[in-house]
């Protein structure tokens, strides 16, 4: 069985809140001018930390007992990635070309599937998949910070030539 779940983020906001059926049940927050976030949700908390510089991956961290749970690794063009949680691997995908869409799957087909506008969204997920959930959120919000890393670096670099 499906679940229905909301996000809301502030535009510049750092924070993102997670809901199901209007209750509050989790918030990622990522920490300013560092390559690391922390997701909470039902309870549990995992901590994300990225590491390299060209070809990057991040750890997903328990932070009850401290143990690596799972890894993303990114692809070169900034549009998939490949995410292993406690030894089963998971496809992140854009959906669309305004990237808004995005999706989770696994060999036997889509497992979730995400919606944005700017600073609300739905997740369709299975009842299990709240670990996956964070993830899901995790790798949009990673994308879009290198796309203003991008961008800002384009506007940067002709002002300052």
């Amino acid at each position: 069985m499906k679940t229905s779940l909301t996000w809301t983020k502030g535009v510049f906001s750092n924070l993102c809140k997670i809901y199901a059926n209007g209750d509050h049940i989790g918030d990622l927050k990522e920490s300013s001018f560092s390559q690391s976030a922390k997701g909470i949700i039902r309870g549990r908390e995992y901590l994300f930390r990225t590491h390299g510089f060209f070809n990057q991956s991040t750890e997903i961290v328990d932070s009850t007992n401290h143990k690596i749970v799972g890894k993303i690794q990114y692809n070169s063009w900034r549009s998939k990635a490949t995410i292993t949680l406690n030894g089963k691997t998971t496809n992140w995908k854009y959906d669309n070309v305004w990237n808004t869409q995005w999706s989770l799957s696994d060999t036997d087909g889509t497992i979730m599937k995400f919606k944005s506008s700017t600073t609300k969204g739905h997740i369709d997920a299975g009842p299990d998949d709240e670990l996956l959930v964070l993830t899901g959120l995790f790798v949009k919000n990673y994308y879009m910070q290198m796309a203003f890393v991008v961008i800002f670096i384009a506007v940067i670099i002709p002002v300052l030539t």
